[in-house]
C-alpha cells in the first residue's frame, strides 16, 4: 500500500523537500529597528524541530517604510542582516531544515500599531508612525493619512530595495525566496483595481496592473539565480469589482513563464469591505483553480488543522503542498502527530528519539535513515 501523500518527498524548483508540509511566514512584531531578537531565535528554532519540510521566515521588509509596524523584521542594512545571521546560525546548529524568507513591503497598510495593542494606523510624526506609500493616494481605511502615490523614481528605488534584500538573503544562505504579493500589501495593491487607480502604464488594464509586480519578481529572480523564487498571492479580494481568481490565474501564468517555482494561494486583506466565507479549507478552492491552469507547484493555506483534511488536499490534487501558520503555533509538533495518525515516518532530532511512544516505535526515522 502506498504511504500518505502528505509525506511523499517533493521539490520546489531544485530544492528537495522531505514532505508536503510548509511552515508559512508569520509576523512576530518582535524586532528592534528591523533587527531580529532572541524571540525569533526561540520561535523559529522551535519550529525548525517540527518535522515540516521547510520553514519560512516572516514577512521581512525591504525598506524601513515597508514594515507593517515599527516592530517588524527587515533586511535592508548590515545591522538587520547581522541580526538575521545570528538567528539562522542558531537554527542551523540544531536543524538542517531548509529555510525560506518572505520579502515584502506593506505599502498603505504600513505604520500601524502591533496587533495586541489594537493594530490601528499611526499617523506620521507620532512614535511608531511614518508616511506610507502606495500605487495611488488611497488610504486603507477612511479618515487615516493617505499614502504617498509612488512615482517612477520611487518604483526604481523599490525594485533596487527588493534586489538588495535578496542579495543579503543569498549571503545568509537562505534556501528559497518568496515575494509577498498577498494580503493587501504593496504588491497586492498594484494588482487590485480597488487600490490601484493609476493612469500610467502601471494602472488600469490587467496587463498594466501586473507590470510592477512582475518587474519585482524578475528583479528578485535575477538576484537569486541559483534557488527557487516563489510568490504568495491573494486569490481574491472578496469584494465585488476587486482582484479575483481569474486575474490570479493570469498572474500565475505570467509568473510561471518567468520561472516562478511555486505559488502560495491565500486570500483577502486588501479592503476592510471584504466578506470572507471563513471555514475549514475555505481557500482551497482558490488553490485548486490555480493548479488546474498551471504546472508549477501550488501551496494551499487557511484553516487547515486536521490530519485527514491535509492529506485529502494533497492526495486529491487540490494542491501540491499545505502551509500551516496558526495551526503549527498551537501545535509545534503537528507534523509528528500527522505522521503518527496517517501511518507515515518522520524525521526528529536525535535528542528527541526516546520520546517516541511505545505504540509508535516506527514513527521516527533512525539516525541512519535520515
Amino acid at each position: 500500500m502506498p504511504g500518505p501523500a502528505l509525506f511523499e518527498p517533493a521539490k520546489i524548483g531544485a530544492l528537495a523537500l522531505t514532505n508536503r508540509i510548509i511552515i508559512a511566514p508569520m509576523c512576530q512584531y518582535s524586532a528592534i529597528d528591523g533587527c531580529m531578537t532572541d524571540w525569533h531565535l526561540i520561535h523559529l528554532g522551535n519550529l525548525a524541530l517540527s518535522g515540516a519540510a521547510i520553514l519560512t521566515i516572516e514577512a521581512t521588509a525591504v525598506t524601513p517604510e515597508g514594515r507593517i509596524t515599527a516592530h517588524d523584521a527587515g533586511l535592508w542594512n548590515d545591522a538587520t542582516e547581522t541580526a538575521m545571521a545570528r538567528v539562522l546560525n542558531g537554527i542551523r546548529t540544531a536543524s538542517d531544515i531548509p529555510v525560506a524568507i518572505q520579502l515584502g513591503h506593506a505599502g498603505r497598510k504600513a505604520s500601524v500599531e502591533i496587533p495586541w495593542k489594537g493594530g490601528k494606523h499611526i499617523p506620521p510624526g507620532l512614535p511608531g508612525g511614518w508616511q506610507t506609500e502606495a500605487p495611488s493616494a488611497i488610504p486603507f481605511t477612511e479618515g487615516t493619512t493617505p499614502p504617498h502615490a509612488l512615482d517612477r523614481t520611487d518604483l526604481t528605488r523599490l525594485r533596487a530595495a527588493y534586489a538588495a534584500a535578496t542579495k543579503r538573503a543569498t549571503r545568509l544562505g537562505i534556501d528559497a525566496v518568496q515575494l509577498h504579493a498577498a494580503h493587501g500589501y504593496l504588491i497586492h495593491q498594484f494588482l487590485s483595481p480597488l487600490s490601484n487607480q493609476r493612469t500610467d502604464e502601471y494602472g488600469g488594464s490587467l496587463e498594466n496592473r501586473l507590470r510592477f509586480p512582475l518587474e519585482v519578481f524578475d528583479t528578485i529572480r535575477e538576484a537569486f539565480p541559483d534557488g527557487p523564487v516563489t510568490v504568495r498571492v491573494s486569490g481574491t479580494d472578496w469584494v465585488p469589482g476587486g482582484w479575483d481568481i481569474s486575474q490570479t490565474i493570469a498572474l500565475a501564468k505570467a509568473l510561471e513563464s518567468r520561472g516562478c517555482a511555486a505559488i502560495h494561494v491565500s486570500s483577502g486583506g486588501l479592503s476592510p469591505k471584504q466578506e470572507i466565507p471563513v471555514g475549514p479549507s475555505y481557500q482551497v478552492p482558490l488553490a485548486r483553480a490555480v493548479r488546474a491552469e498551471t504546472d508549477m507547484p501550488v501551496i494551499a493555506v487557511g484553516l487547515i488543522t486536521g490530519f485527514e483534511q491535509a492529506e485529502a488536499i494533497v492526495s486529491t490534487g487540490d494542491a501540491d503542498f499545505i502551509a500551516l501558520a496558526r495551526t503549527i503555533l498551537y501545535d509545534p509538533r503537528w507534523p509528528w502527530h500527522a505522521a503518527a495518525h496517517l501511518g507515515a515516518r518522520i524525521r526528529a532530532p536525535d535528542q528527541y528519539l526516546r520520546c517516541q511512544p511505545h505504540t509508535l516505535r516506527e514513527l521516527f526515522l533512525s539516525p541512519q535513515l535520515k
